[in-house]
């Protein structure tokens, strides 16, 4: 499948690009990030990957340009592509009408109801589409890849990692929407993009994923804010930790004081998660 060079950025000796694609998952096309460590550009050598998965109303840039991930991913040899969080340019009636539903909030679901079920399939884009573009296109190692996100692409990143245990061997978040299924912004998009039955959103809340598939990675490390403005009514750290309990499975939370949700918190704290990652992928 082809894919049109957007912009190519030399970067801490790495490339930072940006393409696009047409997508048959979602019927349109789709932009993405990817940054290309120097280890990589030599093109003989494959390399680990790491997907990294945005929040509300973000596109691939967000992360591109706030998180200051490059310098240590290009250190360690790691590329990360940025994918984009919904199909664009779509005719759907209401898609724009809201920040928390359509476009910019696809919430890494397959869509089962009418209108959306046509195009919303940001699941299978990233578990299937994206990862066969990516190896076609990057010297990249598919079978060392990881996993992580912010808020929604938090949610997404641990829904994907724990019903895909042999795609991602690794797995971490920034205040991740920890139950969909129990709070606003999960409430509205699983609603909307799955239809009434709660059941069905059980496959996209990793409460309910982590007691029913477990986990047999590494620890899943996810940092949190407490002075987050969403941490209580939205994110809900303590009922994934309670899960994990639970489920026997070991996370690793930390609550940073006074940080907020802001790209400011995941710049933090980028390095940490990108050595977490390296750890695992490297062996």
């Amino acid at each position: 499948m082809p894919i049109t060079t957007i912009s190519q950025n030399k970067c801490f000796e790495g490339t930072q690009g940006v393409y696009s694609h047409t997508s048959p998952e979602t019927e349109c096309t789709m932009r993405f990030g990817a940054f290309m460590p120097p280890q990589a550009t030599n093109g003989s050598t494959l390399v680990p990957v790491l997907y990294w998965l945005s929040g509300l109303t973000c596109t691939e840039e967000n992360f591109i340009v706030k998180a200051g991930a490059q310098r240590v991913a290009a250190e360690l040899g790691i590329a990360i592509i940025t994918p984009d969080t919904s199909p664009r340019g779509l005719a759907i009636p209401g898609q724009a009408d809201s920040y928390d539903f359509g476009s910019g909030a696809g919430f890494y679901v397959d869509a089962t109801q009418a209108p959306w079920s046509q195009n919303y399939r940001m699941y299978s884009y990233i578990t299937q589409e994206l990862p066969w573009l990516i190896a076609a296109n990057f010297p990249v190692d598919p079978a060392r890849a990881g996993i992580f996100g912010h808020s929604m692409g938090g949610h997404g990143a641990l829904v994907l990692a724990l019903r895909n245990p042999k795609g991602y061997k690794s797995v971490s978040a920034f205040a991740p929407i920890s139950s969909p299924m129990r709070c606003p912004w999960g409430e509205k998009a699983l609603s909307g993009y799955l239809g009434a039955d709660r059941d069905a959103w059980r496959e996209y809340d990793a409460t309910a994923l982590i007691e029913s598939r477990g986990w047999k990675g590494p620890p899943v490390l996810i940092d949190q804010g407490t002075r987050d403005k969403f941490l209580e009514t939205q994110l809900k750290p303590t009922l994934l930790r309670e899960a994990f309990e639970r489920a026997g499975v070991a996370l690793d939370l930390h609550l940073r004081e006074g940080y907020d949700h802001s790209y400011f918190f995941i710049a933090s704290f980028i390095e940490d998660h990108l050595r977490f990652h390296a750890r695992n992928l490297l062996r």
